[in-house]
């Protein structure tokens, strides 16, 4: 059940989205007045501030962005974004989760992570979710109760990877149908996407796709296999035509970090409809795991510039995970900002790590982020002090080492139950060479940082 400001901001919000569409970018700013006066959270008002700027500046990409929002999505499917993801995850949900984490002593996540199936229908190289059974599944009851404890939390963010989650695509779309109060995303290979599903994305209006691609043809079907890239172009094609959201996910490694991080993937990312793209860094999980691929320190780097550039420039919202550390204070998993939970049930602190004390078929959604090992992940973040190099085993695989070994989590890899210390021991060398980069970036961006909030007038000095 909606809690009282929920459905007091749903209504107003509503109403003031239907006053924007008859003039969007004139009409736009009085929403976000409203927004800033029902927001609870200081950081909440003052993105609110910061959203009025952006949309007062003409040759502003965001405001471009907003535009394309306009143009590119379903009416319908603005109205639950706003309702969804903006009031009840945001301006509703957090607050509510704050305050139960508070009085239970743990960290309540913004968003859930969850795997349907392990299957799938393709066979990527170098994909961890190989080394999980294929006939691991969570059932429909399991994952409507997971959604249905986290709503009591607070949380109305649901995630799903795998596996290919699509192939349970009928179930996915039955739990958006029940709990429209919810905003759905999902990562997918988007080769099971055809404009019946689009269809019903477009009618429910809360439901997202991440779709993955590794660049161009050349480098998405070396990982994924021939044809991949021309269906998932099709893919895109059919949910640009039914105003449904959905982006790009890519896995950015050393043979595709050039074409990936370049303007002329983001303008054909735009171009084909997303209007978010997800980066992540290849991380060498399991025994098929391929440490050729690891991008380099100056890769990483190059990334690092690269995604910064592109959010000045290219009207698409952009993050990479890893070089992201400094906007998130470090790492986001262990139930901090978000968990994982596997196709068996295993509870994880994040998809990339594959060490759990419990099931979710056993205990409760609550009871699952108190426990030990996620206990030692909030005990300890951030990792480091260098933001830039934030996750306990890429950059710091000590840390995750001694969290599996004192919390006993098990690995929950069933394929080859990898102990944590033949994974954290791949890691090592990467690690140590991207703490020379990662800290000189550190200091760069502290610099730049000090010289903003400065008022003295640079140039007279020396």
């Amino acid at each position: 059940m909606k809690s009282a400001k929920q459905l007091v901001s749903t209504v107003v919000l509503r109403e003031g989205l239907n006053y924007v569409e008859k003039n969007p970018m004139q009409n736009l700013n009085k929403l976000i007045n409203w927004g800033e006066k029902l927001a609870v959270k200081e950081n909440h008002k003052e993105y609110a501030r910061n959203f009025r700027r952006i949309l007062n500046e003409p040759e502003n990409n965001w405001r471009t962005f907003v535009e394309r929002l306009f143009v590119e999505l379903d009416p319908h499917v603005r109205k639950k974004l706003l309702e969804n993801f903006v009031v009840n995850s945001g301006l509703a949900g957090m607050p509510l989760a704050e305050k139960i984490g508070a009085k239970h002593g743990c960290s309540i996540p913004w968003a859930i992570l969850m795997d349907p199936t392990a299957a799938c229908n393709l066979k990527c190289i170098g994909c961890w979710a190989a080394e999980y059974e294929k006939t691991s599944s969570l059932d429909y009851e399991t994952l409507n109760r997971i959604i249905e404890e986290g709503k009591e939390l607070g949380i109305y963010m649901y995630i799903y990877s795998g596996g290919e989650p699509l192939i349970r695509k009928k179930d996915l779309l039955k739990l958006a149908r029940k709990h429209n109060d919810c905003m759905f995303l999902s990562f997918t290979n988007g080769t099971l996407v055809d404009e019946d599903f689009a269809r019903e994305m477009q009618k429910l209006g809360n439901f997202s796709l991440a779709i993955s691609v590794e660049g161009f043809e050349e480098e998405t079907d070396m990982r994924r296999g021939k044809g991949t890239f021309r269906k998932v172009m099709e893919t895109m094609d059919i949910l640009k035509k039914y105003g449904v959201p959905f982006g790009f996910s890519t896995c950015y490694h050393s043979q595709n970090t050039t074409a990936v991080g370049s303007d002329e993937y983001i303008d054909l990312m735009i171009e084909k409809g997303c209007i978010f793209g997800w980066y992540f860094t290849y991380i060498p999980l399991g025994k098929d795991a391929k440490l050729e691929l690891l991008a380099s320190p100056e890769q990483r780097e190059w990334m690092f510039y690269r995604v910064r550039e592109f959010r000045e420039t290219k009207p698409i919202f952009l993050m990479d995970f890893w070089n992201d550390g400094e906007f998130t204070e470090g790492c986001i998993a262990g139930g901090r900002k978000y968990l994982h939970i596997n196709a068996n049930g295993d509870v994880e602190p994040c998809a990339f790590i594959h060490y759990s004390n419990v099931n979710i078929k056993d205990v409760s959604l609550l009871d699952a982020l108190k426990c030990d090992l996620f206990r030692q992940y909030q005990s300890r973040q951030p990792f480091n002090e260098n933001h830039l190099r934030p996750c306990p085993l890429l950059d710091n695989p000590h840390q995750l080492r001694e969290m599996v070994q004192q919390s006993g989590a098990r690995s929950t890899q069933l394929m080859d139950l990898e102990p944590v210390e033949v994974l954290t021991d791949k890691c090592i060398e990467i690690s140590q060479k991207w703490a020379v980069n990662a800290d000189r970036l550190w200091q760069e961006v502290q610099s730049q940082k000090e010289c903003s909030n400065c008022s003295g007038d640079c140039s007279k000095v020396g």
